[in-house]
């Protein structure tokens, strides 16, 4: 089975760098992913994080949008709950204006950072997570200019006016965030590297209880996740190992000035906990050399019943980042 093959990024800022070079490698690799083939380019939107530069992916995808020829460029995602779905709306049909055709509204219900930083958002209020499948109805009727006449703001439109619409995606690591698309009848992303557990049946509910909709007459759906491919499995090893420690210190709130170095991950003296965790994490990664990834991506198609699949790689060198999406990309596209 033939796979489309899309990219996930965090904008990830390593040691001893900065934001502004983290937000430049983000750019310079949605240009080689738009030369590459790849399907759709998404980032991703994190608050209060020292090692993510994506905090504002709607300013980012404006760029990015400007920067690259055809491929789909999006977010992934917006938190939705933290907006007003009026903002969102027109937001992205601003984006659609300027590209059209080439437009994703990726939209997740997930706080994206510490509670400060959700308290700072909502300038104080409580965030109303409750509204959240009220608030995708909201969107949708904005989009496609059709807000019902029972609606509090009939006869409001976002503007610009736009003759086509972007698609809008649900995104998700949880059983509720794939029934709310189902029910809604709209594309679904599993975060696979997020959630190692329960996919596959999440996934499988999503396909179960879809409904056709005006906007969605077929699911659609992708699979994200951490996706490491070296030139050898001893390469791809080493340079996983900084991404193992990157996420062993986000769990346990270690300071952190960056990714670290692949040096610094193998010197660090893992406890047998720790060692634990890296292997369970390991659940959300696909490492290895390209037979051994090729081998691992149509595995997770599989079981996984989707042809997407999107890939989310966190390197401390940016050219091995580049030489993994390459190496993919020679063999798969």
């Amino acid at each position: 089975m033939a796979l489309t093959l899309s990219i996930l990024d965090q904008s990830s800022i390593v040691e001893g760098s900065t934001a502004e070079e983290g937000l430049r490698q983000t750019i310079e690799l949605a240009k080689r992913a738009d030369e590459l083939g790849f399907h759709r380019f998404w980032v991703s939107e994190h608050h209060d994080a020292p090692t993510l530069a994506g905090s504002s992916p709607e300013v980012l995808v404006a760029h990015l949008a400007s920067k690259t020829n055809t491929i789909r460029v999006g977010s992934g995602g917006v938190m939705l709950p933290h907006y007003s779905a009026y903002k969102v709306a027109e937001n992205f049909k601003v984006l659609e204006c300027l590209t059209p055709g080439r437009i994703d509204v990726g939209i997740g219900r997930a706080p994206g950072g510490m509670p400060r930083a959700s308290h700072a958002l909502s300038d104080g209020k409580q965030r109303g997570t409750k509204r959240y499948p009220e608030q995708i109805d909201d969107l949708l009727h904005y989009l496609h200019d059709d807000l019902p006449e029972e609606h509090r703001y009939h006869g409001l439109k976002a503007t610009p006016v736009t003759k086509t619409t972007p698609d809008v995606w649900v995104l998700g690591s949880s059983p509720s965030s794939a029934l709310t698309a189902a029910e809604k009848g709209l594309p679904y992303t599993f975060a696979l590297f997020i959630n190692g557990e329960g996919g596959k049946y999440y996934m499988n509910q999503y396909l179960e209880e879809f409904k056709p909709s005006r906007h969605y007459a077929q699911p659609q759906s992708n699979v994200a996740v951490f996706t490491i491919c070296g030139e050898t499995m001893e390469d791809a090893e080493r340079i996983a190992s900084s991404l193992d420690l990157s996420m062993i210190m986000l769990e346990q709130g270690m300071p952190s000035k960056g990714i670290p170095s692949p040096e610094k991950a193998m010197n660090y003296p893992y406890s047998a906990f720790e060692r634990a965790r890296v292997l369970e994490n390991r659940k959300r990664m696909v490492v290895g050399d390209i037979d051994h990834v090729v081998r691992e991506l149509h595995r997770i198609a599989e079981e996984y019943q989707t042809n997407e699949i999107m890939l989310t790689t966190i390197a401390y060198d940016f050219e091995q980042k580049m030489k993994s999406f390459e190496r993919i990309a020679e063999r798969m596209l």
